[in-house]
């Protein structure tokens, strides 16, 4: 079976942010992820990490605004001095936290913008904070979301993520392939995991309808399971659903 690594912006809700590392690890993960540090003293965060043997799996780079409905700024032209000033607070979070790697999420593309200026931003930003982040020994990643939970994200199709990756010219950048978001943007996830494996750092899951645990929906996961174990993926499964009811109660899935 894969490594699991808990989201804990969105599993053990039932607790304190903080507290929820325990949570996680009595839960029987090894590894956690969530949106973002910064709200945190990251020395704190790296004293929960250690208490509790966990690994610092994944973080998102400063995304704008979120409480106001940003959800990135790497395509906007005009935020191109924050996008880089919040490159070197990243790495200041992910060094302290041994986290190894970081997503940039690319944002929802703003009105009156054409899609060559934001393509041209989000490349130009992306090389920028590849070229940082692999001088700081860290991973860049970028994520395909899907445009019905997030209307006009910006980037939204594996194979976009691909030509974004070639257009920046890095071997620092990857792809993290949420499969709740490829399933519902194009399906096809065997195939399309076992096509652009060697650009997938990092995998997320949700089932659907509902973005539940493994088991509640369509997606079949046990399939996916072993046919990414068969593929030799050997990165981490960030656990980024909504529980149906309690989180350690709909554990079961990943108990087998």
């Amino acid at each position: 079976m894969p490594k699991f690594a808990a989201n804990l912006t969105m599993l053990f809700n039932e607790v304190d942010f903080l507290d929820r590392f325990a949570a996680a690890r009595q839960a029987g993960f090894d590894g956690v992820e969530y949106l973002f540090p910064y709200a945190w003293n990251r020395f704190e965060l790296a004293e929960r990490l250690d208490r509790n043997g966990l690994v610092q799996v994944l973080h998102n780079l400063p995304a704008g605004d979120w409480a106001a409905g940003e959800r990135g700024i790497a395509c906007h032209p005009d935020r191109i001095t924050e996008f880089q000033d919040g490159i070197g607070q990243a790495i200041e979070y992910a060094q302290t936290l041994g986290c190894k790697q970081v997503n940039c999420l690319a944002g929802i593309a703003p009105a009156g913008v054409d899609a060559d200026t934001l393509n041209a931003t989000l490349v130009d930003n992306l090389r920028f904070a590849a070229t940082r982040l692999r001088e700081a020994g860290i991973k860049l990643l970028i994520e395909p979301i899907n445009t019905y939970d997030i209307p006009g994200f910006h980037l939204n199709r594996t194979d976009q993520a691909a030509a974004i990756i070639d257009a920046v010219g890095s071997d620092n950048l990857y792809i993290q392939y949420d499969l709740y978001h490829a399933q519902r943007m194009e399906g096809e996830l065997a195939n399309t995991i076992a096509r652009h494996l060697p650009r997938i750092a990092h995998m997320q899951l949700a089932d659907n309808p509902g973005r539940h645990e493994p088991g509640t929906g369509e997606i079949n996961y046990p399939f996916l399971f072993a046919h990414i174990d068969r593929l030799g993926y050997d990165g981490w499964i960030g656990c980024e659903y909504k529980p149906a009811a309690d989180t350690v109660a709909g554990l079961g899935w990943m108990r087998g």
